[in-house]
């Protein structure tokens, strides 16, 4: 959410932030509806004031047994009563307008934020890893003979249609390891608190994490009301909402493994073989609330604990910093790590990096007292996944992936799978 104050005092700043998103300038309109709202406003205060002392002068009538004047002044004071509540409901009605308009502008990209329209223009950081060598064509996740059998999404239609898999046997073993290694990595590694979140919440919240008004259209509500949650950043951030936090008990650092849920709206026809993009799906989630002077730095530290599960596990990957027309809608600066899947030859998201800065904070009203005094400040929020578990179930049975079938798993897995390292042909741990 961005402050009104500061697009009254420089609504420049706010139409070149919106350039750089490729949106069109919208300074003036918001300008306009916030004049006409204080207009608004203080007619219903002049009314009021008005009322006021015609309130005060009946009775002085009444006393002097002007009863011609006292009933003027009273037929005066219920005019004046109707028109305040009419200009009151007004001006609420004009405010919810400026708050919505307000509530659907993109937040304001970071300045070393590169330009761009698309992904195309999005800029590699650096890369990790030597991409693997096969003396065979690689297959695709699902095409592998040894995930075949267990990967079933024949049987998942049945049950709910498109986008949807049934895992079994050792490959849904396989992904419950890799998302209890990324939890157990976040909290005894990186120093982050595990969480057990609800994954239905109210309007408040998707709200407040920047996904309504503009976004509810990708996400699921149910009939009475609650969202599923596209990842856990949604409960995680909002737990702060309404808070004001002393300064000494930030950073909060958090993480949790949930369901996600995705309506995928307007994806039709990308990635419809596979389990790249489905509507139900996991991942870890990392979320952090932090002093404003910490964010970018808070970032770095994010992006590293990600990468470092993608190290652990011996997947190539590579980070790039997205341009300016890729952002997400909340970001003020978003890295994505892709990791290497050799079935289809390139690189594939499995993570997203993104400091809001204090446009999620203004949505939850979450702020923090500075230790040295002064006024409570708005905090900052960032989110990344660590990571999306499906899609690093792919990379790791792609990039282990042998000629007869079998996968050679990450050794790190191992203590997860009862000592087993690889997934044979067969569909059976050994």
């Amino acid at each position: 959410m961005h402050d009104i104050r500061a697009i009254r005092e420089n609504p420049g700043v706010l139409d070149a932030a919106l350039a750089r998103r490729g949106e069109d300038a919208m300074s003036s309109d918001i300008l306009s509806l916030d004049a006409e709202r204080r207009a608004k406003i203080a007619a219903a205060e002049a009314a009021q004031s008005e009322q006021k002392k015609a309130a005060k002068e009946v009775g002085a009538a009444k006393a002097k047994g002007d009863e011609a004047e006292f009933e003027r002044l009273r037929a005066l004071v219920g005019e004046k009563k109707a028109e305040v509540a009419d200009m009151q409901n007004e001006a609420k009605a004009l405010d919810a307008r400026l708050t919505d308009m307000l509530a659907r502008i993109p937040n304001s990209p970071a300045e070393d934020v590169p330009e761009g329209s698309d992904e195309a223009d999005n800029v590699e950081v650096r890369t990790w890893g030597t991409l693997p060598a096969f003396e065979f064509d690689p297959k695709e996740h699902f095409e592998i003979a040894g995930v075949a059998k267990s990967m079933d999404f024949e049987l998942a239609a049945k049950i709910s249609g498109a986008r949807f898999v049934m895992l079994k046997g050792a490959v849904a073993r396989i992904h419950r390891a890799l998302a209890q290694f990324m939890i157990d990595t976040h909290v005894d590694e990186n120093g982050l608190t595990e969480m057990n979140s609800p994954v239905l919440v109210r309007d408040e919240a998707m709200y407040g994490t920047d996904k309504l008004p503009k976004f509810g259209d990708d996400s699921y509500q149910t009939t009475n009301g609650w969202w599923l949650v596209p990842t856990s950043e949604v409960p995680l951030t909002y737990t702060v909402a309404g808070d004001t936090l002393e300064e000494s008990a930030l950073p909060i650092r958090m993480t949790a493994h949930t369901l996600c849920f995705r309506s995928e709206a307007g994806s039709a026809g990308k990635d419809t073989t596979g389990m790249l993009r489905q509507h139900q799906f996991e991942k870890v989630e990392m979320v952090s609330v932090v002093h404003p002077e910490k964010s970018d730095d808070e970032q770095k530290r994010m992006l590293g604990c990600a990468e470092g599960i993608l190290e652990k596990l011996g997947i190539p990957y590579r980070t790039v910093i997205l341009c300016t027309g890729d952002m997400g809608f909340g970001a003020r600066r978003t890295y994505d790590i892709e990791a290497w899947v050799p079935g289809q030859n390139t690189y594939r998201e499995i993570s997203s990096v993104s400091t809001t800065g204090d446009f999620q904070a203004r949505r939850m009203n979450a702020r923090f007292k500075p230790a040295g005094g002064g006024k409570p400040e708005f905090l900052h929020t960032l989110n990344g996944s660590g990571l999306a578990v499906g899609r690093c179930l792919i990379a790791v049975l792609e990039n282990g992936q042998r000629a007869d079938g079998s996968v050679v798993l990450p050794d790190v897995l191992a203590s997860y799978l009862g000592g087993k390292t690889t997934l044979g042909a067969d569909g059976v741990l050994v």
